[in-house]
This record gives C-alpha cells, sequence and structure tokens, in this order.
C-alpha cells in the first residue's frame, strides 16, 4: 500500500518551476494577445476597458464575432488570484468568436488588496455587466484561479441573480482551485489571507452546486498532482449533489499549455465548453 503525503506544500501548488521552460510565461502570452486585440480593434469588433464596477481594475475587454453573437463567454483569468490582467489573454476568445459568440475578458481587484470573496463578488458583477451588453446563452470559463471563480458563479452562494443563473448553459473550469483550504499552508496565503472561514465559505468544493448546473473540470494530465486532485474533486463531489459533472485530463498538456485549445475553433476543448 502506497501512502500519499505532502510536505512542501509551496512546491505542491508551484507550476513554472516544475515545468520545462516553464519560466516563458506568462511573457509568452504577451505578443499573441496584443496582436489578437489590435486586429479586432482595426475590425471594429473590440471594445476595450469597459467599465463594470468602479474599481480601477473593474474593466473587461469584450471581443465581438462577425454578425449577431449566439451568446456569451465569459474568461476569468488565473495568477493566484495575486497577478495578471486580462490583457494575457486576448487571443483565447479565437474558438468562440469563430462560432458566433462575443467573449468578455475582465480584470479584478488582485490580493492583498482584495479578498477572495471580494474578488467573487468582482466576477459576478463582471459578468452581470456583459450578460446585459449580449443576449442568449451564457458559457463561462477561467483559468487556475480563474477556474475557481467561475465555479464559485454557480455554487449555492453564487452572487449572481437567479435570472442570469438560469442563463448559464455550461462551466468550464480550467486547472480550478475547488477546495481553497491547503493554500492556507503556503507562503502566498500571506497575500490571500485566507483563514478557516473563508476557505470554506469560498470553496466550490464544499458548496452544492446550483440547481441544473452543467461543469466540465478540465485540466492538463502533466499537471501537478493537486491540480489533477482538485478538478477531479469538484466533478466528483457535484455529481452526487445533482450536477451534470465531467472530468477531462488532457493528455500532454501542462498549467500553461492547458488553455490554448480556447483559441483553436476545432479543439476539443473549444468544441466542449459550446457544445
Amino acid at each position: 500500500m502506497i501512502f500519499r503525503h505532502i510536505r512542501d506544500w509551496d512546491d505542491a501548488y508551484a507550476n513554472g518551476p516544475n515545468i520545462p521552460g516553464g519560466d516563458r510565461w506568462p511573457d509568452a502570452w504577451v505578443e499573441p494577445a496584443a496582436t489578437f486585440r489590435r486586429n479586432l480593434e482595426q475590425a471594429e469588433r473590440a471594445e476595450i476597458d469597459v467599465a463594470y464596477g468602479s474599481g480601477e481594475r473593474n474593466r473587461l475587454d469584450l471581443f465581438k464575432p462577425e454578425g449577431e453573437p449566439v451568446g456569451l463567454v465569459v474568461f476569468v483569468h488565473g495568477g493566484y488570484w495575486r497577478a495578471l490582467d486580462k490583457s494575457f489573454w486576448s487571443h483565447l476568445a479565437g474558438g468562440a468568436l469563430a462560432h458566433g459568440y462575443a467573449v468578455a475578458m475582465p480584470s479584478y481587484t488582485l490580493c492583498p488588496t482584495n479578498s477572495i470573496a471580494g474578488i467573487t463578488r468582482e466576477i459576478a458583477a463582471a459578468i452581470t455587466h456583459a450578460a446585459g451588453l449580449v443576449q442568449g446563452p451564457i458559457r463561462l470559463t477561467g483559468h487556475s484561479a480563474g477556474g475557481h471563480l467561475v465555479a464559485r458563479m454557480v455554487s449555492a452562494t453564487s452572487p449572481l441573480s437567479q435570472a442570469l443563473q438560469q442563463r448559464i448553459a455550461h462551466t468550464v473550469p480550467l486547472s480550478g482551485l475547488h477546495d481553497l483550504r491547503p493554500l492556507r499552508r503556503t507562503q502566498m496565503n500571506d497575500a490571500l489571507r485566507l483563514d478557516e472561514a473563508e476557505a470554506a465559505s469560498e470553496s466550490p468544493a464544499l458548496l452544492a452546486p446550483i440547481e441544473g448546473a452543467r461543469v466540465t473540470c478540465w485540466v492538463g494530465g502533466g499537471e501537478r498532482a493537486e491540480f489533477l486532485r482538485q478538478s477531479e474533486l469538484l466533478a466528483n463531489i457535484w455529481v452526487g449533489l445533482g450536477a451534470q459533472t465531467a472530468y477531462v485530463a488532457e493528455p500532454d498538456r501542462h498549467h500553461f499549455n492547458v488553455i490554448d485549445g480556447l483559441a483553436d475553433p476545432d479543439h476539443p476543448l473549444t468544441q466542449t465548453l459550446l457544445g
């Protein structure tokens, strides 16, 4: 019998140092995102820095397909709630745009200025604002911390209105963090400032799903064991609470390239999100 025991919690959640060439990211996303954004602006199919709240970072970018949108995709970025912004990910809208969806990408106020509970409320405000601009079904996806945040939107204590919850057709957390309690053991908690109560109240895996939730937990097959466990955990728990769930570990993908499929209209990730 083999027992698993985590002794180094910082290493368990460290991505870059455990990926060959991991120091290329996030810089590797900057140029393709900027080029994509510039092209959409020139085609008059981008609204940049749309305010959804009063905070300095309460801004979203809205990318529009050719013709009337058939619905809305919202992508929420990661960075362990402490880093990055919407500008790194614009090119990931390409897959959904090709299928006629508008795509909203919000920034949010980071920790330690904000709390994770506060970020949850900001993302709800961003989705609410974007949903007022685009009609039709809503599909949510987000990476890492963003995966956590989109799962929170379809948790029983979601800050979204009941009417808006009913528009959500599918939620796809990518390498999401769904039980926040282990993060209290890491050094990053100096910035996250999670106490026991907030770690519990903001963990989707410790909450029930909303009625009718349909969730696909997608993760790279080559990721850290904790990310694989966290994704499988939510799919496992929520199917027992009435949600439709699936768990996908995409082969030959790590934490930083697992999101690449969103840029490709024909990739299984895009097809799953929109299917």
